[in-house]
């Protein structure tokens, strides 16, 4: 059963709809923890279930190389082998790909590279890394593609849509009915004409579902944005929209706004081992010598289990000390902050009045950022 999508409202270009998939329906906009090796970081799947994921991402790049696709195939997709009952959407490793530089060798059959793990030579064309996701069982698989860097020329850019739309064909005609579904990949940096000409070409292709890539690399946050605003009205409203890997609150709150469906990103549990706090009232280390006695919780307006049961004056007891469990108990806080972000923009377009909250929940998001400066550690 391939992936299918429904609009359930809209407010502006912000939409709400329903993805359906073959392991349950999920309510869009929807936010995908990062489990790149097959695991969100500290966290269990009821963890994460009972704080509101729905779907959550692995790393195809990662799994073929440790522990190996055959591992996970035995195990019965990447599902069952870390725990998780619902939708995964594998991504093809293209952004890895293209943070290995001068390591890895692009050509027209695929992409030559050295391991990070071991230095061995590893080769990935269109129609490995699909098979390697129809083997892990993925729902959402990600074609392989070329992520530009943001100072490329406008050649280069071109040179890089062109090899992602024919690695697109290629996957497409690599397909198998007991395959996952497939969505496609725009790239083309922040140049406008590449983009909007790149989405032509991959919304007429045979895919499920349209992604944005290559946003967020470097370039600068006005310049995605204005990208980002200028691609997502145009892209498919029959099929689910998916931006890769941002961002922050306040981005996923104007990518919703740009019509955007599906997010993912490290930042919340990232952020989180770091001791970095996400909140109704906007983020602020865990560390500031300014929460040393406050009694309240990482965030007043938060329901979740930490917030129900730990104080900030503890957490940052935890985490001055170094004890692991700080980094578990935020990184779980700010994915239910993101989570519960998302269904407050999910109701406040099925109200029509997305712009008002969005502008309502940016201008409360300052609140700590513009409160007295504070001494940090002891």
């Amino acid at each position: 059963m391939k992936v299918t999508f429904t609009t359930l409202g809209a407010s502006g270009q912000a939409r709400t709809g329903v993805l359906g998939t073959p392991l349950g329906e999920i309510r869009t906009p929807v936010f995908m923890p990062v489990g790149t090796v097959g695991a969100v970081k500290n966290l269990i799947p009821s963890e994460l279930r009972a704080a509101g994921a729905t779907i959550i991402l692995s790393n195809t790049y990662h799994i073929l190389l440790r522990p190996g696709v055959d591992v996970i195939e035995r195990a019965g997709g990447i599902g069952r082998f870390m725990g998780w009952s619902g939708p995964v959407l594998t991504d093809s490793g293209g952004y890895q790909v293209f943070s290995l530089g001068k390591i890895r060798k692009i050509s027209r059959d695929g992409v030559q590279f050295a391991s990070h793990l071991d230095g061995s030579q590893v080769f990935l064309s269109p129609e490995s890394v699909y098979d390697a996701q129809r083997r892990m069982r993925s729902t959402i698989a990600m074609p392989l593609d070329v992520c530009p860097r943001p100072d490329e020329s406008r050649e280069a850019l071109e040179e890089a849509v062109a090899l992602t739309t024919s690695w697109l064909d290629r996957t497409v005609a690599s397909r198998r009915e007991d395959g996952p579904s497939l969505f496609g990949i725009v790239q083309g940096g922040t140049d406008l004409d590449v983009r909007r000409r790149h989405l032509e070409e991959v919304a007429s292709r045979d895919v499920d579902g349209v992604a944005v890539g290559g946003l967020s690399v470097g370039e600068d946050r006005a310049l995605t944005r204005e990208t980002l605003a200028a691609v997502g009205p145009l892209m498919p409203a029959d099929r689910p929209r998916y931006l890769m890997g941002m961002g922050k609150p306040g981005d996923l709150l104007h990518a919703v706004a740009c019509g955007i469906d599906m997010f993912d990103c490290v930042q919340p549990t990232r952020g989180g081992r770091h001791g970095l706090v996400y909140s109704s009232l906007g983020s602020y280390p865990i560390r500031h010598r300014r929460w040393k006695e406050d009694g309240e919780p990482l965030d007043p307006a938060c329901g979740c289990e930490v917030c129900r049961t730990f104080d900030r004056r503890y957490l940052r007891h935890l985490f001055v000390c170094g004890e692991a469990l700080a980094g578990r108990l935020l990184s779980l806080h700010n994915l239910a902050f993101y989570f519960t972000l998302m269904r407050r923009a999910t109701e406040a377009i099925s109200c029509y009045r997305y712009e008002g909250f969005m502008a309502d929940t940016l201008e409360r998001m300052r609140e700590l950022e513009d409160g007295p400066a504070t001494g940090e550690g002891e």
